[in-house]
């Protein structure tokens, strides 16, 4: 059938009466038949049948599992633990508050412990909201509170390299000992190393510590599906480098589903990793205080279409790295080595500089604690450092051999020696190929510690390998054609007066560059970054709160907006013009 243009300016309408229903949320849900969220009733969930109080743990397990529906809204007032053998199942559209708790240890939370599941499969129309007890839900909760509940964790039963005894001058208890319970077996940062709920991994030797059986990994270990998730004003604050993550996976298997998930405002990390093989796709993680993405403890998983972006306030008081990635804490030889391998990220920095107590790295990949790993087809903006590799394996830490991130990132083919070690081990087992780094200050450092500002590389054999043999790009300044990280908000009104642009025009190619593996996983895209460049495809496009808050151009789908700029203009009208009256199939 034939359609005129003249249909352009009844779509005209329809998209600004889309926007404004979008910029209220009042009726998330509604395509799936839920009442508006104002309307909807608040269940404690410490009062479902079967909720069983454990000793310890400032909540209790809900023992005969539980379906959250979206007529409700569900508010976590304690910690509340999924167990061994049961389901949390949650229907799109529904919404799940955080109560705050003035003692930071005993802060809310949602954990899925081993053996149990969540199957929250939102949808694009419908997705399912985490977020804190006083938010609205309707768009005008300020993206600069943090902190106000845990945040939700998944812990699992796939490989990690956790050991109780420390290698190295660490005592046990120190590094990767601190979240030891046993070999094999951990607790989350924030919570308690005598309770069983919070544990991750299998212990693997020894005598059984109570509650443990001694057993093996299981890399397919499935804790459910996340999917289309909106996790919201998460990371209460126990202690400096003790805080809990709006998403935790601790050992969590391939067999689980964690794809189209949004972090907003997070107090500490957005998402961290410890240990397992899980998989992340298509993941968004915004104005956190903390870093973007956080690996470490062995993680071996894949990611793609991976973004995050900083606020644009350079005086908070943390506001780190955009990749922070570790073997373990401890710098350990233990095995396996982190190696998770990454395509089409785009991170965004506020170039802040300022170091602060805990968060000293702030660039956009801080390689670390002998790391391994490979990020592909990527682009990194507006960081002090671009790619970060810790260099020296001197006190305080005396390593076996091995070296350290750099010596497993560079292509000198000697066998590094101990502490006064110098050259590389020869496989590169940490790549970091075809990314673009733009108005990163110092795009390329390597460093003497893990926190600490990098010595800046300009020349000499690692520059030509990050430049020429791995084919990294250096843009320098905010001059990419097409892109600009540059935004303004006002963290209280939620409120853009200038917005950025993720999405490099003309797209930036990757000719000659490794192409993602067709395995299952990963999905073909001939482009470097998150976003491909052809209009309506940006996947955070209508579900997520990055529309609501329409900080990025190409976001807020608008049918007006022909040349895909993010405002309808004289460009527009100027395309539109020529074909004025005539009609199209």
């Amino acid at each position: 059938m034939k359609k005129s243009v003249f249909g352009f300016f009844a779509l005209l309408g329809l998209a600004l009466s889309s926007n404004n229903n979008l910029s209220a949320q009042s009726n998330l849900g509604a395509d799936c038949g839920c009442p508006p969220v104002a309307s909807r009733p608040e269940i404690d969930v410490t009062s479902l049948p079967g909720y069983t109080a454990i000793s310890g743990t400032f909540g209790g397990e809900l023992t005969n599992g539980a379906t959250f529906t979206c007529n409700n809204t569900y508010i976590l007032d304690a910690k509340i633990y999924i167990p061994a053998g049961q389901t949390l199942t949650i229907a799109p559209g529904t919404v799940i508050k955080g109560a705050p708790n003035a003692i930071p240890a005993e802060a809310t939370a949602l954990v899925i412990m081993r053996g149990g599941k969540i199957m929250a499969n939102g949808t694009e129309s419908c997705p399912i909201v985490f977020t804190a007890q006083a938010d609205p839900v309707d768009g005008t909760f300020p993206i600069g509170t943090h902190g106000l509940w845990g945040g939700v964790a998944l812990l699992g039963r796939a490989t990690n390299n956790l050991t109780l005894a420390a290698n190295g001058t660490y005592a046990p208890g120190a590094g990767n000992g601190r979240l030891a319970v046993a070999d094999g077996l951990g607790v989350l940062e924030g919570f308690a190393t005598s309770n069983p709920q919070d544990r991750f991994g299998v212990q693997l030797n020894g005598v059984p510590v109570a509650g443990e059986t001694i057993g093996t990994f299981d890399d397919d270990d499935n804790s459910g599906v996340m999917r289309y998730i909106s996790i919201r004003h998460t990371g209460a604050n126990l202690a400096v480098g003790n805080e809990l993550n709006a998403l935790t996976l601790g050992s969590v298997g391939r067999g689980t589903t964690i794809e189209h998930i949004e972090i907003t405002s997070g107090g500490d990390d957005m998402i961290e990793i410890f240990g397992g093989t899980v998989n992340l796709k298509y993941c968004s993680t915004i104005f956190g205080n903390d870093d973007m993405y956080d690996w470490d403890l062995g993680w071996t998983g894949k990611g793609q279409f991976l973004f995050g972006m900083k606020t644009s306030t350079t005086s908070m008081v943390d506001s780190d790295n955009g990749i922070e990635a570790d073997g373990d804490d401890n710098g350990s030889n233990n095995l396996p080595q982190s190696h998770p391998i990454l395509y089409n990220v785009t991170l965004l920095g506020n170039s802040k500089s300022t170091t602060t107590t805990d968060n000293t790295g702030m660039s956009a990949i801080n390689a670390k604690d002998k790391t391994e790993g490979e990020i592909y087809n990527s682009v990194f903006a507006n960081f002090r450092q671009g790619l970060n590799l810790i260099k020296s394996v001197a006190a305080p830490r005396t390593f076996a051999a091995g070296g350290q991130s750099w010596h497993n990132w560079t292509n000198n083919p000697a066998t590094p020696t101990l502490a006064t070690a110098t050259t590389g081990n020869g496989t590169q087992s940490l790549r970091v190929v075809c990314n673009t780094f733009v108005g990163c200050t110092n795009p390329l450092t390597n460093g003497t510690s893990g926190s600490s500002a990098g010595t800046l590389i300009t020349s000499g054999a690692d520059f030509t390998q990050f430049t020429v043999t791995d084919m990294n790009q250096i843009v320098t300044g905010n001059t990419l054609p097409g892109f600009d990280y540059n935004f303004t908000v006002d963290n209280t009104t939620n409120t853009f007066s200038v917005q950025n642009d993720v999405i490099p025009n003309p797209a930036l190619t990757v000719s000659g560059c490794p192409v993602a593996p067709i395995d299952g996983f990963f999905t073909p895209a001939p482009y470097r970054g998150a976003f491909s460049s052809e209009p309506g495809t940006n996947w955070l496009s209508d579900w997520s709160y990055s529309a609501v808050l329409n900080h990025s151009k190409g976001i807020v789908a608008c049918p007006t907006d022909l040349d895909q700029d993010g405002d309808t203009d004289v460009d527009d009208f100027l395309i539109f013009a020529p074909a004025f009256g005539t009609s199209c199939n």
